[in-house]
């Protein structure tokens, strides 16, 4: 009867014991890239805003400050991702930033976000499905998403540069997804509530 109960409890608790899968380290180096590369994209934005601002492009401006917001947020999703997948964040420097003006820096900022949701992101997609590590996949996805509307918005801000024209931006707390309108009900990227949408000012 001792051994029946015994053999009960080591099933039950295998059972409920999470087993973690082997990750390849070509994923963890992905998220670390990814990690660095958006936390230069950060700071990259966070300095073109500054110049936009200065040079008195507000909606150009805001968008920055709001792309800074978004990658952010996709660094920190990086960083649980490394976390919980047993890995650890590599330590890196940050890159210098060259800010020219407001639409040579659209045009960089196009051109950076085209290759990471268009090249970048799909292939670090790839090897994390191959590895079976979800929650990478899940980070993976949603910054390609978002980074591909990155780019229709900074698209459409360098075609309307000189008509002043000014809208609203708002940044979904969760995924970092941009939108000029908060959606009527769900984020379409990560399907959280509308109320994680922040304006920024």
């Amino acid at each position: 009867m001792k051994r029946f109960f015994i053999v009960m409890i080591s099933t039950l608790l295998a059972a409920v014991t999470p087993v973690c899968a082997e990750v390849s380290l070509q994923t963890l180096d992905n998220l670390n890239s990814a990690y660095q590369g958006e936390s230069n994209a950060a700071r990259r934005y966070e300095a073109y805003s500054k110049k936009a601002q200065a040079e008195g492009n507000a909606y150009a401006a805001r968008l920055f400050r709001a792309t800074a917001m978004a990658e952010t947020i996709h660094r920190e999703s990086f960083k649980a991702a490394i976390v919980a997948l047993g890995g650890q964040v590599k330590e890196f420097k940050l890159e210098a930033v060259k800010v020219g003006a407001t639409n040579e820096n659209l045009q960089a900022a196009i051109k950076g976000e085209a290759q990471e949701s268009e090249t970048l992101y799909p292939s670090f997609v790839a090897q994390a499905k191959k590895d079976g590590a979800k929650q990478a996949v899940r980070s993976f996805l949603q910054a390609q998403k978002v980074e591909a509307g990155h780019v229709n918005l900074y698209k459409e801000a360098l075609d309307s540069l000189d008509k002043n024209i000014d809208l609203p931006v708002y940044v979904c707390k969760v995924c970092g997804n941009i939108v000029n309108r908060v959606p009527l009900l769900l984020c379409p990227v990560c399907h959280e509530g509308r109320n994680e949408y922040q304006q920024v000012q």
